[in-house]
Order: C-alpha cells, then structure tokens, then sequence
C-alpha cells in the first residue's frame, strides 16, 4: 500500500489543478463519521490554522457510513485538485479487510498527505467492576468466564486490542460494537457495560467523574490526557502496542505540488501552541507528520492488523 510514487498526470493536465486549487476555492474536508465523534473533533480543531495557512476557507463535511466507505468514496470519485479532502483514521488500513465490492481501492485511490495525531485507546471499566489492573480484569473475565467490552466498532483499535488481550491472556472477552465511543462510554458510566476500550476523547469525562475507572492504555507508552495510566504493555504483555491516529488523504493522482501545500497547511495546524493544547485536551497528541512518513505509518499498520488477524483469528464481518 503506497509503495508507488504519487500518480503524475500528463504535463498537460497538471495545470489545471494548481489552478483550481490556487483560484480561492474552498477546500472541503470529508469526515467519514457522525459530528461530535473522535475524527470530527479533530478535523474542526485543525480547520482555522489550515485555513489560515492556505488562505481560502476549509470546511468540513460529515459523510457516515459503512464503517467509513462512503466517505471515502466520495473523495475517491473527487477530482485531483486538492480541493476535496478526506479526514480518516486507523480504520482506513482494516477497511480493505472488511469491505467487499466497493468501487474504489483503498491502496490505490488516495494519497496520504499528512498525520495530524496519535490517539492511544484505554481499556476501562464500570465502577463497579471489581478490578484496578490488568491482572484484576483478566483474573474476573476467568472467574466469570468471560467479560463483555464495547467499542466504537467492528474493526477500530478497541476491538483489534481487546481480541489481542483475549488471545494473549487466554481469557474470553466478548465483543460488543456500539456506533460510536460515546454510546460505549454511556453505558459503562450508567453500570449497563463491565468494560470498554476506546478513547481519551470519549472516556476521561466519565473517569474524570468517577462514574469508570481506567484501567491501563493499550499503546506502547503513557501519552495523551490519561498518560498517568499504566499500558497493557507494561502489565505483563511486552510489546503490545495498538494506536489510533488521524490523517489527512487526497486523491491519488493529485500534483505533487498541491500535496505538499497541503502538507504544509497541515504542519502549521499541528505546530500551532493553542492547537495542540486543545488537542491534548482531547486526548490526542499531535503529530506533524507529512505525506512519507504517513505512508510509512499507514504500511506499517497494514501489516500488522493482517498479522494480527492471523494470528487470532478475530472476525471482521459485519
């Protein structure tokens, strides 16, 4: 995925591109998934300083649906001129492995143009559940055979994590996907859910209240706004490391020129001091990665969610 150069259309028609993009068009941002959400949080954050740094107007667009698909495809089919955006996350790499006869390749209709955040996901649980550490959770999902946890989805880092943990531990962990991270996080603050994985963004208010308890994060190390959690990492499961992230895509056969003006834009929202506190208080830390080392990112966890599918033999059916 990723591996070619970005597709270079004729000389001829790499003209009219620029200039479209150079014209004071808007630049509109597809979001796959429903406002409010970790994604669409983090696109309207951005926004100001993108379109600041770009002068012309950014706007963002809510298209949910099929786990992220119609999105994509709306920005699949858009022209190559920087002008139609699309604002995914680590889904995008599990996508190719659930979705069927789409009408568009995920690996070859997009360029990657810039990595915006790393979101690390944390695996809690209602406060009534009677565990403080990983040892505690696993030790009740064996005295109950088994723990139901949610997630915002079939696919996302909660699920792939809780599956990994299961397999690892050699526990029973049923999968529960909600619509989304703030159903799941309803449910565990009103005691209707033993456990979820999910992220900062939408479980530090109901920890913050004291109506869940975090348990430890599932990435590498301790980052973002619940960074005094310890990781599952480090809780007898060495190298267990699952993160989300957010990224910014354009259609494949966009001008390199026009890539790296995005690229550019995006960098300047990320650098921005005020951006990135209001970032960290939702749980993400930013990241100025541009459109190399996102496609390095997006490779590297395309293969280790196919291992990982391997190896546990998670489903990834609807």
């Amino acid at each position: 995925m990723f591996r070619r150069p970005f597709l270079i259309a004729a000389a001829s028609a790499l003209s009219a591109p620029s200039l479209a993009f150079a014209q004071g068009r808007p630049v509109r941002v597809v979001v796959p998934f429903a406002p409010g959400g970790q994604s669409d949080t983090v696109m309207r954050l951005l926004q100001p300083k993108m379109a600041e740094h770009l002068g012309v107007p950014v706007v963002v667009e809510n298209r949910p649906g099929g786990g992220g698909a119609v999105g994509a495809g709306v920005v699949a089919a858009a022209p190559p001129d920087g002008t139609t955006l699309f604002f995914d996350s680590f889904g995008f790499v599990v996508q190719p492995l659930i979705q069927r006869g789409l009408p568009f390749d995920y690996a070859t209709a997009f360029a990657p143009v810039a990595q915006v955040v790393a979101a690390p996901y944390v695996l809690v649980v209602t406060q009534g559940f009677p565990a403080t550490d990983v040892a505690g959770f696993l030790a009740e999902a064996r005295r109950r055979n088994g723990v139901p946890y949610g997630t915002p989805g079939i696919g996302t880092v909660g699920h792939l994590a809780g599956a990994l943990l299961a397999h690892r531990a050699g526990v029973v962990l049923e999968h529960l996907p909600y619509r989304g991270g703030a159903e799941s996080a309803r449910d565990v603050a009103a005691g209707n859910l033993a456990s979820a994985i999910g992220t900062a963004n939408s479980f530090k208010p109901v920890i913050d209240a004291g109506r869940a308890r975090g348990i430890a994060l599932t990435s590498a190390d301790q980052r973002g706004s619940l960074a005094h959690l310890p990781t599952i990492a480090a809780s007898g499961f060495p190298g267990f490391d699952l993160t989300s992230w957010n990224g910014i895509f354009a259609p494949a056969a966009t001008p390199r020129d026009v890539v790296l003006r995005l690229e550019a834009a995006a960098a300047a929202a990320t650098s921005d001091p005020a951006t990135r506190d209001r970032l960290a208080a939702t749980g993400n830390d930013a990241i100025t990665a541009g459109a190399e080392a996102f496609g390095a990112v997006i490779r590297r966890d395309g293969e280790m969610v196919r291992r990982l599918v391997a190896e546990t033999g998670i489903s990834l059916a609807g």
